[in-house]
C-alpha cells in the first residue's frame, strides 16, 4: 500500500474491508395462494360463494440482505425477508451461491436464522455485546439495496447512531421496541444486513425505515445486538422463541372517562378488568381496576405498550409493575407462567 492510499484509510474503511466478505444477498422464493374469480365479476362471490373460486399458487421472488455469524454457516436476516420462504439461495460477494435452509424465525422481532453448508469455514461477523452503542458514534450499514447487486460486494452507507431505545408502533404483529435509530441510508433490500460500529462489530440488524416516499430519508432502525443474539440463540437451539407466557391479567388501554374515577391524573396506562384465579397475576396481588403505569421501569401508556414490553420476556422470568390502586402507587412483582401449564 503506497503512502497516499494509506493516508486515505480510516476506521470506517478498515471496518468495511473486514466485514464485506461476510455480508450476503438473500434470494427468496415464496409460494403465495391467490383466489381467482373465473369471470372477473365483482358479484360472482356474492351470488355463488367464495368456495367456487379457484385457488392458484404462484411463485414470488424477493431479495434481501444478511450476514454470516459463524464459520459453520449460520446467517442472520429479517423474518419479513425469509420467514415464509419455500426456497432460499445465498449469494456471497465472491460470486458463490449456496442453498440455505430456514433454521427458525421470529416474526415478533422480525429476525430469522438461516444455515448454509459450506465446504470450508466462512468469514463471519461478531456482535458488539459490551454495552449499547453511543449516540453520535459512527454507524455503517451494509447490504444489497433494491436487489441491484447480487453476488457482489455490498453497498456501504455511513452515518451516526441517531438514538437508542426507540419504540415504534407495532406493525403486522411485529414489535419494534428498544431499536437503534441511524441516519445511515437504509433502503428496501438492505433489510437483514448488519449495522456496524467503527470497530467492524455488529451493533444491530437493519430492519425498518421511516419514509413517506419509500426511499431513505435518514431515519432507519436496527434491532440492537443484545436482543438479536438472545433471539438467534433460541432459534438455533429450539427453532422458535418461547413466548407461551401466561400472566392471568385481562385488561385494556385506560379509557379517558375512567381515569378520574380511578384516581389517575391522565388517561394513560392499562386498566385491569379481571384476574384469573390462581394465576401468576393473582399470586402477585393484582386486583380488578388496578392501573398499570410501568413495566420493568418502562412507561406503559397503552395495551400495545404493555404487549410490546412483555414480548421481550420468557416464561419463568420475573417482572415488576408500577400500579395505581385507588389513587395510590403500588409496586407488584410477577413471575411469568406458561400457557402450557395453564391449559
Amino acid at each position: 500500500m503506497d503512502s497516499i492510499t494509506y493516508g486515505r484509510t480510516n476506521a470506517i474503511t478498515r471496518a468495511v474491508q473486514v466485514a464485506t466478505p461476510a455480508v450476503v444477498s438473500v434470494n427468496v422464493t415464496q409460494t403465495q395462494q391467490i383466489r381467482v374469480n373465473p369471470y372477473n365479476d365483482p358479484f360472482y362471490d356474492f351470488f355463488f360463494g367464495r368456495q367456487r373460486s379457484r385457488v392458484l399458487e404462484r411463485q414470488v421472488q424477493q431479495m434481501g440482505s444478511g450476514f454470516v455469524i459463524s464459520p459453520s454457516g449460520y446467517i442472520v436476516t429479517n423474518d419479513h425477508v425469509a420467514g415464509n420462504a419455500s426456497q432460499i439461495t445465498i449469494a456471497f460477494p465472491d460470486g458463490t451461491t449456496l442453498p440455505a435452509r430456514l433454521v427458525g424465525t421470529d416474526p415478533g422481532t422480525d429476525l430469522a436464522l438461516l444455515k448454509v453448508d459450506p465446504e470450508g469455514e466462512l468469514p463471519h461477523l461478531d456482535f458488539e455485546l459490551g454495552g449499547p452503542p453511543i449516540v453520535g458514534e459512527w454507524s455503517i450499514a451494509l447490504g444489497n439495496p433494491f436487489g441491484l447487486f447480487e453476488a457482489s460486494d455490498p453497498t456501504v452507507t455511513v452515518g451516526v447512531v441517531s438514538a437508542t431505545g426507540r419504540d415504534l408502533q407495532p406493525q403486522d404483529n411485529r414489535f419494534y421496541t428498544d431499536m437503534i435509530q441511524t441516519d445511515a441510508a437504509i433502503n428496501r433490500g438492505n433489510s437483514g444486513g448488519p449495522l456496524l460500529n467503527a470497530q467492524g462489530r455488529v451493533i444491530g440488524v437493519n430492519t425498518a425505515i421511516f419514509s413517506e416516499s419509500g426511499g431513505s430519508v435518514g431515519i432507519g432502525f436496527a434491532v440492537p445486538a443484545e436482543k438479536a443474539v438472545r433471539v438467534l440463540e433460541e432459534l438455533r437451539d429450539k427453532g422458535f422463541v418461547d413466548r407461551a407466557y401466561y400472566t392471568g391479567l385481562n385488561g385494556r388501554t385506560l379509557p379517558a372517562q375512567w381515569a378520574q374515577a380511578l384516581g389517575i391524573p391522565n388517561a394513560s396506562g392499562v386498566v385491569v378488568e379481571n384476574v384469573d384465579p390462581g394465576s401468576p397475576a393473582d399470586l402477585a396481588g393484582f386486583q380488578p381496576y388496578d392501573v398499570i403505569r410501568a413495566f420493568n421501569g418502562e412507561r406503559v401508556t397503552s395495551r400495545e405498550d404493555f404487549l410490546g414490553y412483555l414480548f421481550e420476556y420468557r416464561p419463568g422470568e420475573t417482572v415488576t409493575f408500577e400500579v395505581i390502586r385507588n389513587g395510590n402507587p403500588l409496586n407488584l412483582e410477577l413471575e411469568l407462567g406458561t400457557q402450557r401449564a395453564a391449559n
